[in-house]
């Protein structure tokens, strides 16, 4: 089972393990992929800011981090890069998060800007998804919201 560790101690050595496999010196944008509930954020862009001091790291960026923990860890560490799901389904982003990151002038790197297939026409509900598949457990890739979100998709593709 996967779970989240942003302990000081693992993000040392993650980014020590990474550096010898990617045979580099220097990572350029380190991301803390997923907020630790378990550790305060302060600490983990703390740890970020000491391995930019060391020349291992160049920027930090965040995934999947919320406004208030966006601001406390650019206190700590200014944050160069959030990255998040954003697209025509998912732009709950817009009301807090992105005027957050223009606020303080942090890049938003968009991931699924075609909804995981469905905006790009490739999915509808005859898809079967392969054994592992997150969209096997997302409530909008059910057969019966890919059967609404067809209608939608249509009207979209028509007004753009």
């Amino acid at each position: 089972m996967w779970s989240v560790n942003s302990r000081p101690e693992n993000i040392r050595l993650a980014t020590e393990e990474s550096l010898k496999r990617l045979k580099v010196d220097v990572i350029d944008l380190l991301y803390q992929h997923r907020v630790d509930p378990n550790v305060p954020i302060e600490d983990v862009a703390g740890t970020v800011k000491d391995l930019i001091k060391e020349g291992k790291v160049k920027h930090f960026g965040l995934s999947e981090a919320g406004a208030a923990t966006i601001r406390k860890a650019h206190v700590v560490q200014p944050v160069t890069a959030l990255q998040s799901e954003y697209s025509l389904w998912t732009r709950q982003h817009e009301k807090e998060i992105i005027p957050t990151i223009q606020e303080l002038g942090i890049g938003l790197v968009a991931f699924s800007p075609l909804g995981k297939g469905f905006l790009a026409g490739k999915i509808d509900e005859t898809t079967k998804f392969a054994e592992g598949d997150i969209r096997n457990i997302l409530p909008r890739y059910t057969e019966e919201a890919r059967v609404a979100n067809k209608a939608l998709f249509r009207f979209t593709s028509t007004v753009c």
